[in-house]
């Protein structure tokens, strides 16, 4: 992706490198944990919530390297770039777009929704509209699930940036109220608004092509990301078999054609995944 390090500094990213959000459960405890989430459709992680013991807040030695300060400086560079995209495109339909912060930790972080760690991925909080990432996960996107690239790490960012869209615009709010009023569909409501924030990514990767922030295999890295994510893949990973019934985030198919249908059209219309029929 074409981007010059060294450039402006967002004044939404909240750098909690070092900082210990508190008690952790270890990687190994972790990855149990979302196993029996994808075998069992609970959200095991999301259950422990804000509970724990530690010393939350505490600083904690580390040395950042000239790699991770590059890759701080992309994540500054995407996050504005993003944002700047979807304010325009809320300002095309009459509205207006209140910017999300987000928070790059290390190893775990306490947020608006409770307690988390590294090893559960990227997430984005509607309660404290902030999204968090730990950098080691660009590092596991690349070695653990073959998808290297900057513009693979930026549809990750993107993604969550989708889901702070969805806040705007009110379709968390919706999703959770039936999901509330209906828990038998709880995954499937789930899966929805996942595969709407793959497609709201694409919209952002739309302006960056059109903008020719685009370099040759971009597209590929992005695809390449969210069919390494898909919930089809981290099952039989995990388990050794799938379950479409438990799943949250939508398969690999099923990512990659709605961050594809978000690329092509570049517009929120484009992305209506609650539709009826829709895949």
């Amino acid at each position: 992706m074409r981007w010059t390090p060294g450039g402006k500094r967002s004044g939404n990213l909240e750098d909690r490198r070092g900082v210990s959000g508190g008690a952790k459960l270890g990687l190994g405890g972790t990855l149990i944990l979302l196993a029996l989430s994808l075998v069992f459709g609970r959200d095991f992680l999301g259950q422990l919530g804000g509970e724990g013991v530690g010393l939350p807040g505490a600083q904690t030695e580390r040395a950042s390297s000239p790699e991770e300060d590059r890759l701080v400086d992309f994540v500054h560079f995407v996050l504005d770039d993003a944002q700047a995209v979807w304010a325009q495109e809320l300002r095309r339909k009459g509205q207006t777009y209140p910017e999300a912060k987000l928070v790059v930790f290390t190893d775990s972080v306490r947020s608006g929704c409770g307690f988390g760690e590294a090893a559960m991925g990227p997430f984005y909080c509607p309660a404290d509209r902030k999204a968090y990432i730990d950098l080691g996960f660009y590092r596991e996107l690349k070695a653990r699930f073959g998808a290297p690239g900057d513009f693979a790490q930026a549809y990750v960012l993107a993604h969550e940036i989708g889901h702070h869209v969805q806040t705007v615009l009110g379709v968390e709010r919706r999703v959770r109220q039936q999901q509330r009023a209906r828990p038998g569909e709880e995954n499937a409501l789930s899966v929805r608004m996942e595969l709407q924030a793959d497609c709201f990514a694409g919209v952002w990767a739309h302006s960056t092509a059109k903008r020719d922030l685009l370099e040759s295999g971009d597209v590929e890295e992005a695809l390449m990301a969210a069919s390494a994510i898909g919930d089809d893949r981290l099952q039989k990973s995990a388990t050794g078999k799938v379950n479409p019934e438990t799943w949250t985030h939508g398969s690999s198919a099923q990512r990659v054609a709605w961050f594809k249908r978000g690329m092509k059209g570049g517009r929120i219309e484009d992305c209506d995944t609650f539709a009826a029929g829709a895949p």
